[in-house]
């Protein structure tokens, strides 16, 4: 036969179990708000005029007019009929190119963690602080259209060909859509 052996438990003093529950929910709240704080900002999009059909996808391509400024109204850089890669750019901007519609009009405001960090951008001709580090951004974007990568390949390939056969004029070879277009914000 076995014994049982009795451990006698002290008595829990007044308030004590109240002020252990307050103290493990000033803990959770505490962990909460740290990993709140430590979270990157989204992408915050103001819609100034709604656009039609479906959004690109990070594999698409993009015609759009832009304007990219700093907080305090400073514009570092603006393009008109602009045309680049989705994934080619800043993390924000991608996001808020995802979320839009053809023949949108949008006001994004993309935190400095989604933009550069603590990286500063400099004029590459004058050596000039455009972006000081961890600046967060303000973008006008139209979106005017749209297509896939393999559509615009195709669209090349078939300009390529119509060059070929007229013997060359019109231009150099490999010319093609886009070209002499402004660079678009870069991902860095």
């Amino acid at each position: 036969m076995t014994e049982i052996t009795r451990v006698p438990l002290q008595p829990i003093a007044k308030g004590a179990l109240a002020k252990l529950w307050l103290g493990v929910a000033a803990a959770a709240l505490a962990a909460g708000g740290l990993a709140w704080a430590t979270l990157p900002g989204s992408v915050d999009i103001e819609t100034i005029k709604a656009g039609t059909g479906p959004s690109p996808t990070i594999a698409d391509v993009v015609q759009i007019n832009y304007k990219g400024s700093l907080e305090n109204g400073k514009v570092f850089d603006q393009g008109e009929r602009a045309v680049f890669p989705v994934e080619g750019v800043i993390p924000g901007f991608t996001q808020a190119l995802e979320k839009m519609q053809r023949g949108g009009k949008y006001k994004v405001e993309i935190p400095a963690a989604l933009a550069y960090g603590a990286q500063e951008q400099r004029n590459p001709q004058t050596g000039a602080v455009e972006i000081p580090a961890n600046s967060d951004l303000v973008f006008e974007i139209e979106l005017i259209d749209f297509k896939s990568r393999a559509e615009i390949e195709a669209q090349m390939r078939m300009m390529q060909q119509l060059q070929q056969m007229q013997g060359g004029a019109g231009g150099p070879a490999g010319a093609g859509a886009g070209a002499g277009a402004p660079p678009p914000p870069q991902a860095q």
